[in-house]
């Protein structure tokens, strides 16, 4: 399995996109006026407590206000160390109105909602997570190989206990830091206590809500936790781009074979895979499948739903088997999807109905294989009686969708708009209303173009017969710039 990164530098935006065997499997995009903010850490005041909510908002100097539940605030100890396991006590205990919090993004705002927040700081490197707080020591579950885990944590306490850094703060070991030396790990312990020191300081100052630590750049983070043995190479359109990464690699990674290139070809790097047409698609709510099946992917405020269909796709053999072999090749197309749409939060998945209890076990086999890839996490259930699958993918930025897309000014975001004779309905029943209340032997209807030929055409008996009824005229009038739903009724 051969892996590359492309990095799209702009002046507008930094787009990232991972490339799994010629395909797309994530895209990253950081428009350079609306920058996320996770790991962001930041000085804020609690702007409210909502003891009935067990939560706070907190300024921390956004556009809007974030938002802390009381699980994300950590109890301190009086050395300063968190105090693990610990119950938490009431909301209105931990925080007043007014009062200034050390806190850390854990996700960006999506849609209305504001950040969300944690106490619980943590600085991420090459091959380990810092946590200046915690005397806490792990390792990432993505470590699979017993003998490696343990080889990686006897490595970090012997250098935690040469550099006489025991109990100076806790440290997780990072996937990437699989196959990591001794030395390795001591120069990022090294520069992560530096890191916070920094931090310390500028906490320190009493100067008001502002930021104290911000993140490393998107292709500079993506660069950091993507990069693997398998990782082929990494292409760059941007010279500075380019300098700052094989820098990087020269000082952090120089065993890893990957090659840095500086693409400079006139077509765009990313039409050079066809990458934009690859992000329309992404955009869109039908998927077409190799077979001739479909995916229908619906995503709502509250949950996104995956429909399965066999679409154009009639099998050579019995219903079956043509039933599984859709739903082995969705699966497979949807723990894609997942990563390509970069969708979160509960996720409701609609396999088409298979009766044979293995013909179950091997699409849900083949989607918990697809999702080993994931680099989010998730957790998913097994098939149920409806043929459902129940599952949820950690989310701590927006969709792709809600990245690249806006409302419809137009559908107010329904995705439909009424019909024309449902609209022509409306203006009946505001007729009546109207005539009821004036006396103005004339009204204006003020309409679309759609909705007056409609009410002229096919509906020019039913209007005859409300003239006739109300005792009025009613003259019409088109309104170019009215969406199909607009109208107006007023007196002539």
């Amino acid at each position: 399995m051969s892996e590359e990164i492309l990095i799209n530098v702009t002046l507008m935006e930094t787009r990232v996109a991972l490339i799994e065997n010629g395909l797309l499997q994530e895209i990253f995009i950081e428009r350079h006026n609306k920058r996320g903010h996770v790991g962001d850490i930041f000085r804020g005041k609690v702007a409210r407590v909502m003891p009935g909510m067990e939560a706070a908002f907190v300024d921390i100097g956004l556009d809007r206000a974030a938002f802390i539940h009381n699980s994300d605030i950590v109890m301190i100890d009086s050395d300063g160390y968190e105090l693990r396991d610990e119950m938490p006590r009431p909301i209105q205990e931990s925080l007043r109105e007014g009062q200034d919090i050390v806190v850390q993004v854990a996700k960006d705002a999506i849609s209305s909602k504001g950040a969300r927040l944690t106490t619980h700081l943590t600085l991420p490197s090459r091959n380990l997570v810092y946590m200046p707080r915690s005397r806490h020591l792990g390792i990432s579950q993505r470590l699979e190989e017993e003998g490696e885990r343990d080889r990686l944590m006897a490595l970090l306490q012997s250098v935690l206990g040469a550099e006489n850094w025991e109990g100076s703060g806790g440290f997780i070991i990072r996937t990437a830091a699989e196959g990591a030396s001794a030395e390795e790990l001591a120069e990022d312990v090294r520069f992560l206590r530096r890191l916070w020191r920094k931090v310390e300081e500028r906490i320190g100052r009493k100067d008001g809500i502002k930021a104290v630590y911000q993140e490393v750049p998107l292709y500079m983070r993506t660069v950091r936790d993507l990069i693997r043995s398998n990782l082929e190479k990494i292409r760059v359109d941007n010279v500075e781009t380019f300098q700052q990464i094989s820098q990087f690699l020269s000082d952090f990674v120089p065993e890893l074979d990957t090659q840095v290139e500086l693409y400079e070809g006139n077509r765009p790097i990313f039409d050079l895979y066809g990458l934009e047409d690859e992000i329309d698609k992404a955009l869109g709510r039908s998927v077409k499948l190799k077979s001739g099946g479909d995916l229908i992917i619906d995503q709502t405020e509250a949950m996104t739903t995956i429909d399965v269909n066999t679409g154009a796709y009639l099998g050579s053999r019995n219903h079956a088997e043509t039933i599984l072999k859709t739903n082995l090749e969705a699966a497979t197309a949807i723990a894609r999807q997942l990563r390509v749409r970069n969708l979160g939060g509960i996720i409701i998945i609609d396999f088409i109905d298979m009766i044979d209890p293995e013909h179950q076990r091997q699409v849900h086999r083949t989607f918990t294989k697809a999702l080993e890839k994931d680099h989010a996490r998730t957790t998913i259930t097994g098939i149920s009686q409806l043929g459902l699958i129940e599952m949820t993918r950690k989310r701590t930025r927006e969709s792709l969708g809600q990245t690249l897309n806006s409302h419809c000014p137009t559908c107010a975001g329904r995705g439909t708009l009424k019909s024309a004779e449902t609209v022509c309905y409306e203006i009946f029943r505001e007729l009546l209303n109207v005539a009821r209340t004036y006396e103005n032997d004339v009204l204006l209807v003020t309409a679309s173009q759609v909705v007056v030929d409609r009410l002229l055409d096919e509906e020019s008996d039913t209007l005859a017969g409300l003239e006739e009824l109300i005792a009025k005229t009613v003259k019409f009038e088109v309104e170019p710039m009215y969406t199909r739903e607009q109208f107006d009724v007023v007196l002539y």
